[in-house]
């Protein structure tokens, strides 16, 4: 498995995937990530082999008139690093929450 580092990105796309989004527009959709973020994304999570990728049948998409979607879901390594991603989220949303007390005026 190759090394990737746990971004915020990282994490809300392994997230959004951990919570039933599969295909790229769907992620974009949850995440409000640009698909100029999540495809590399996506590409680079599957070959750290934290997702695995795998293209629909050509028909259904053809009769729905649209391209085929890759659908993702998360691997055995995956699943371990989107729990340590949810604690990494979770962990910045408390702080991004935590209030500063207001600094006493005539302190330095």
């Amino acid at each position: 498995m190759g090394a990737i580092r746990m971004t915020q990105v990282t994490a809300l796309i392994l997230q959004s995937v951990s919570a039933g989004y599969r295909y790229g527009f769907d992620i974009m959709d949850a995440t409000g990530l640009a698909s100029g973020t999540v495809y590399p994304a996506l590409r680079r999570m599957e070959q750290a082999r934290l997702l695995q990728g795998q293209w629909e049948e050509a028909s259904p998409a053809h009769r729905s008139g649209r391209p085929q979607r890759r659908f993702y879901e998360l691997t055995e390594s995956g699943e371990v690093v989107a729990r340590q991603a949810a604690a990494k989220l979770a962990s910045q949303q408390a702080l991004m929450n935590t209030s500063l007390p207001p600094r006493e005026a005539g302190t330095p």
